[in-house]
């Protein structure tokens, strides 16, 4: 029996194959296995070739494989565009008995007979879960949550759809090797990254997100307008990225917990007021979303390479944070720290994602709201008596008032200012002010994620990577330590600042060091090179817009 399957769904957007592949993946939660998902879609309005592939375990699995066990061929294009992956030991293809591609190993389902054709993807759902071991209880409970909300009939008719295929599969030949038995099942959640993101926002007490739509960032903000009346949140769309952007601003200035999320086109929009945020100390989280450009490049597919972008958008010297999570848990709970440290360094914090994480579908426990770690704050200084928004102090922190809250008047002005946030063309005070916003950068420092080391003290190859590559890197790591390979990986789920301190003992004792990333310059490998004076021995860069594999990383330490 197989431990772990690559099940890919194919075919034309809209024929249903994401609520298949969705109650598919659900199914398999609900059983006790570990999923991931992937998806691919093309930009347009209508039409073009989907995939909506599960990758499902009996143990944790953190990225997908480029091989497939199992293709689900909704039009005859997904088997011609896919077969060639299909692996050929034991691949197998799930495809409408009138079908007269040639598809090798396949089970031919008569999906006419067996119900509606507008049921054809349920169908499929119920034939899959046969051939697979699922249980069938299990498959119709997932059905009928997922259509509760719809009448009636509608839900019943599904489910009907799912008894009958799953009857027919039974009976049919069976040319798929059973799915080994999952362990206990427990109680799990299943969410993309984009769900994580906005669950951390709302956990942090986020009461104002503006945006402007652009994949793949707006499905985080939709799915903070799904729980927005509920927990007293306002999510405005704005005519673009400048306005979203300075309407965060102004409702941080006016004492709300703000942020907003876009995509590299759209945050180019946005850095004029990144500099604002700055220059007013404004407490403000910008999520980017990362997907291939220049300009509007692949927008449904994915990468990592806005890194350079982000470090240094805005004009003027502050400080800023960076955070790049590489799971669902690191999501939610990076996103909470991102507010936190917003707050305590009143200023611009980052979080950096792609399109990979965002869509990606996970199985994860429930996350424990109590576990976020306290922040490293300087002492309170007192406030000054009149009150100065912008009064000098040896952390660089000053008193944070807000508008109307209190009898002070507030001030605030984009020109360099003074304490009291006039403005003022004193030479002299404006290096005071400038070396005042640089201080709070000990509080990002003081502050900081440190990198997270999995392997040998002196490992033969040390494998460095941020952000999303984090599954598919600790995956190829346990493949090549299995087959005798001494080899360690150092994760990074705070890319700025950095602290050499942390790492570069890890990177000197390391006999090679590669880094893995989702770009073609290796941005971040520079980035250390920068700020430890350490050159990374080799690289593995993907940029054709598809996830890093384990066997991508490990094809590309071969070819090194």
């Amino acid at each position: 029996m197989k431990n772990s399957l690559q099940i890919v769904i194919g075919g034309e957007a809209g024929q249903g194959l994401v609520s298949l592949g969705e109650l598919l993946a659900r199914s398999f939660v609900r059983s006790g296995y570990h999923i991931l998902v992937t998806q691919t879609y093309m930009s347009r309005i209508r039409g073009g070739h989907n995939t909506f592939a599960i990758r499902v375990g009996v143990a944790p699995v953190g990225a997908p494989q480029e091989q497939i066990d199992l293709l689900v061929a909704l039009d005859d294009d997904t088997v011609k565009l896919h077969q060639a992956a299909l692996t050929q030991a034991d691949g197998a293809v799930v495809i409408d008995e009138s079908s007269t591609v040639d598809a090798g190993r396949c089970v031919r389902v008569p999906f006419k007979k067996l119900a509606d054709p507008k049921y054809e993807n349920v169908i499929a759902l119920g034939v899959v879960a046969a051939l697979l071991g699922l249980d069938k209880a299990v498959v119709s409970e997932a059905v009928v949550a997922y259509f509760g909300s719809k009448d009636a009939v509608v839900v019943e008719a599904n489910r009907a759809a799912v008894e009958a295929a799953y009857a027919w599969a039974v009976a049919a030949p069976q040319p798929i090797e059973k799915f080994a038995p999952a362990g206990a099942s427990v109680s799990r959640l299943m969410l993309n990254g984009n769900e994580a993101l906005a669950l951390g926002a709302l956990a942090a007490g986020v009461k104002f997100c503006a945006f402007y739509p652009m994949s793949p960032a707006t499905s985080l903000v939709l799915k903070l307008i799904a729980h927005a009346d509920e927990m007293g949140l306002v999510v405005e769309q704005a005519e673009d990225e400048i306005a979203a952007i300075n309407m965060a601003i102004g409702a941080s200035f006016a004492g709300s917990r703000s942020m907003t999320a876009t995509s590299g086109g759209g945050f180019a929009l946005m850095t004029e007021g990144v500099s604002l945020a700055a220059m007013t100390e404004t407490p403000l989280v910008i999520v980017v979303a990362q997907r291939p450009g220049p300009a509007t490049g692949l927008p449904t597919r994915t990468e990592q390479a806005e890194l350079e972008f982000v470090l240094h958008a805005g004009h003027g010297e502050f400080p800023r944070a960076i955070f790049a999570p590489g799971s669902i848990e690191e999501c939610f709970e990076l996103m909470r720290r991102a507010f936190a440290l917003a707050e305590a360094s009143q200023g611009p914090v980052f979080l950096l994602t792609d399109q990979f994480l965002a869509d990606s579908h996970r199985d994860a426990l429930p996350f424990n709201l109590d576990a976020s770690a306290a922040l490293m704050l300087p002492p309170q200084e007192p406030a000054t008596e009149p009150y100065k928004r912008y009064a000098i102090t040896a952390s660089g922190v000053s008193q944070r008032l807000f508008p109307g809250a209190s009898r002070d008047l507030v001030v605030a002005d984009s020109d360099e200012h003074d304490e009291e946030g006039h403005i003022t063309e004193d030479l002299a005070l404006r290096v005071k002010m400038v070396d005042k916003r640089l201080r709070k950068l000990k509080i990002l420092t003081d502050n900081i994620v440190a990198p997270e080391y999995e392997g040998g003290d002196v490992p033969d190859i040390l494998l460095i990577n941020w952000g999303s590559t984090k599954g598919a890197v600790a995956e190829a790591a346990v493949r090549m330590r299995a087959a005798g390979r001494n080899v360690g990986t150092l994760h990074f789920s705070q890319v700025w600042p950095l602290a050499p301190a942390q790492f570069l003992d890890r990177l000197r004792g390391a006999r090679r060091v590669v880094c893995v990333e989702g770009n073609a310059t290796g941005q971040f490998a520079r980035l250390i090179r920068r700020e430890s004076g350490f050159t990374a021995g080799g690289l593995v860069p993907r940029y054709d817009g598809l996830p890093i594999t384990p066997e991508y990383i490990i094809e590309g330490l071969g070819h090194e």
